[in-house]
């Protein structure tokens, strides 16, 4: 399904609320995942989520180009719709904003891990005082045997 099955404009702005809403808990339940610390869990729905999207932007973008796609459609269904977009809107502004807590922090392990390693190894180059400052390029020390 990449398009609404519906016969008419009332018809069309009651199911695009309900996908509207549908899409906006899973992306509520996405961010609330996120803020716990537990992504992974979020694969569970991704499937649906991305459907549903896909169906979303092209019934919004179908609307936009021809706004009689909502002929019929009363008042109540119109600003129900409108009120179900706001929700969406601001379920995506957190969802973002998640997102981005989320990079930043994994930005931060990554770095402090290759901070550690890299400390590590420049302590643990060569021999004597000094030593990391005579392999500068942190090419490991290499011991040939010819017990072959």
């Amino acid at each position: 399904m990449t398009r609404l099955a519906v016969s008419g404009g009332a018809e069309r702005a009651v199911e695009m609320t309900r996908l509207t809403t549908r899409l906006t808990s899973l992306v509520e339940a996405e961010t609330a995942l996120f803020k716990a610390r537990r992504p992974h869990e979020a694969a569970a729905f991704q499937d649906e989520k991305s459907r549903l999207a896909t169906v979303y932007r092209r019934e919004t973008a179908a609307i936009k180009a021809d706004p009689r796609l909502l002929d019929g459609a009363g008042a109540a269904a119109r600003e129900a719709l409108a009120a179900a977009t706001r929700a969406f809107h601001a379920a995506l502004a957190a969802n973002g904003a998640a997102v981005e807590t989320m990079r930043t922090l994994t930005e931060g392990i990554v770095r402090a891990v290759a901070d550690a390693a890299e400390s590590q190894r420049a302590s643990l180059s060569g021999y004597g005082p000094g030593a990391g400052a005579r392999n500068p390029a942190g090419a490991p020390a290499i011991a040939v045997n010819r017990t072959a």
